[in-house]
């Protein structure tokens, strides 16, 4: 009884933190803005009132920029923007994640390798 009891407490604990904020649920959109041009340049804006912001702009399939906006779970604001070409997707935000630098030994070798193929290639 004591498991039955034990498992149905933690499935109620697991929707409630699962479930989306009330405040998302109820958000309404405060505004919203699109264009789509015949050459294929287009732009959208929107805004709704749990402070979700989003603007993007481009020209299909050729490049695009953009950014959004929302408050984190932790009540943190994010600010994400982009953009994206024949170069690929440039997301910057201070919330992704960033590598850690390059180990000094490292560079090191990587100069050490540079400096041999260079002199290697002055013989030839």
């Amino acid at each position: 009884m004591f498991k039955v009891a034990f498992c149905m407490i933690a499935l109620a604990a697991a929707l409630a933190l699962a479930a989306p904020a009330a405040d998302d649920a109820s958000a309404n959109i405060l505004t919203h803005e699109s264009r789509l041009e015949p050459d294929g340049a287009y732009s959208y804006r929107y805004s709704t009132s749990n402070g979700i912001q989003a603007e993007e702009s481009g020209i299909g399939g050729q490049s695009v920029q953009g950014s959004a906006s929302w408050v984190g779970d932790d009540g943190v604001p994010i600010v994400l923007t982009y953009t994206a070409d024949e170069n690929g997707f440039h997301p910057q935000g201070v919330h992704l994640p960033t590598p850690p630098p390059i180990p000094d030994y490292i560079l090191r070798a990587l100069r050490y390798i540079e400096a041999k193929q260079a002199s290697q290639n002055g013989r030839k």
